[in-house]
C-alpha cells in the first residue's frame, strides 16, 4: 500500500508536533511546516527515526507565496498530497473586549482565519486535480461557544468551523473531505500562555467532566482519525475532544 503523504502547518510545538509523530508512527511520509528552521530540522530527525520519509519547509500561513510554496514543494518532493493539518494558529493577548484594537484583531485573524483560508485554497487546488484528500483543520471549544477575555481568538476559531463547514460542502464534489478538530484545554505552551498562571489553569481542568487537561497526544490521534479511511463517510463536521467540556 502506497504510503500516505501528510502535510502539517504549525507543526514544531504541541498538537501540531504530536499529530506529526502519530503520522509518523502510523505509516505515513510528512512535511512539517513552521518558522523556525532549527525546530524544524529537530522534528524531521525525530520522524526519519520513526521511518518517515519527512521534509521541513519554513511558511508563514499570513503570506499566501509562503503557503502556495509549501503545497508546490510537497507535491514536488512526494507526488502528491493525501492529508492536510492545518494547526498552525495563535492565542493572541486575552483581554476584554474594550481593551482589543485593530492590531490584536489583525494578529489573530492573520493566522487563525486567513492562514486558513489560504492552506484551503492551495490544498484543495491539489486534491481536486487528483480527485481525493483529507483536511483536518484545527479549530477550539471556543469555536462553537463564548469565552470571556478570548473574545478574538473565539471570534477566530468560529470562523475556522465557518470555514470547514463551507469548503467541505465544495470538495464532496470532487470525492475531498474537510473536518475540523476541536480541542478543550489542552497541556500546551498556548493553553500556559493563555492561562497566565498556575491557578487559572487549574480552573480551566476543573472546569472540564474528566477534571483534566487534555494531552496532545490525545487531539493526534483525533486528527489521525479524522483524517483517515476509518472515517470515509465524515466530512464537514466539527468534532469536538474536549473531555465532555461541550456536553451540557
Amino acid at each position: 500500500m502506497t504510503r500516505p503523504v501528510v502535510l502539517i502547518t504549525g507543526a514544531l510545538t504541541g498538537i501540531g508536533r504530536a499529530t506529526a509523530l502519530a503520522f509518523a508512527k502510523e505509516g505515513a511520509d510528512l512535511v512539517v511546516s513552521g518558522r523556525r528552521d532549527d525546530a524544524g530540522q529537530k522534528l524531521v530527525s525525530e520522524l526519519r527515526a520513526l521511518g518517515a520519509q519527512a521534509e521541513f519547509v519554513r511558511a508563514d500561513v499570513r503570506h499566501e507565496t509562503d503557503v502556495q510554496n509549501l503545497v508546490d514543494r510537497t507535491v514536488a518532493r512526494f507526488g502528491r498530497l493525501d492529508v492536510a493539518v492545518n494547526n498552525a494558529g495563535t492565542e493572541g493577548t486575552p483581554g476584554p473586549v474594550t481593551a482589543q484594537t485593530a492590531e490584536s484583531y489583525a494578529a489573530v485573524f492573520d493566522t487563525n482565519v486567513l492562514g486558513v483560508l489560504l492552506s484551503l485554497k492551495h490544498e484543495l487546488r491539489v486534491m481536486q486535480a487528483q480527485g481525493a484528500g483529507s483536511i483536518v483543520n484545527l479549530s477550539s471549544t471556543m469555536g462553537h461557544r463564548g469565552a470571556p477575555g478570548a473574545s478574538i481568538y473565539t471570534a477566530s476559531k468560529h470562523a475556522v468551523e465557518g470555514l470547514t463547514k463551507s469548503a467541505a460542502l465544495e470538495a464532496a464534489a470532487f470525492g475531498v473531505r474537510v473536518n475540523a478538530i476541536a480541542p478543550g484545554p489542552v497541556e500546551t505552551a498556548m493553553l500556559d500562555r493563555f492561562a497566565g498562571s498556575p491557578d487559572r489553569k487549574a480552573g480551566l481542568a476543573a472546569g472540564v467532566p474528566l477534571k483534566r487537561t487534555g494531552r496532545p497526544e490525545e487531539i493526534a490521534d483525533a486528527i489521525v482519525f479524522a483524517a483517515s479511511g476509518q472515517a470515509s463517510f465524515i466530512t464537514g463536521q466539527i468534532i469536538a475532544v474536549n473531555g465532555g467540556k461541550t456536553a451540557s
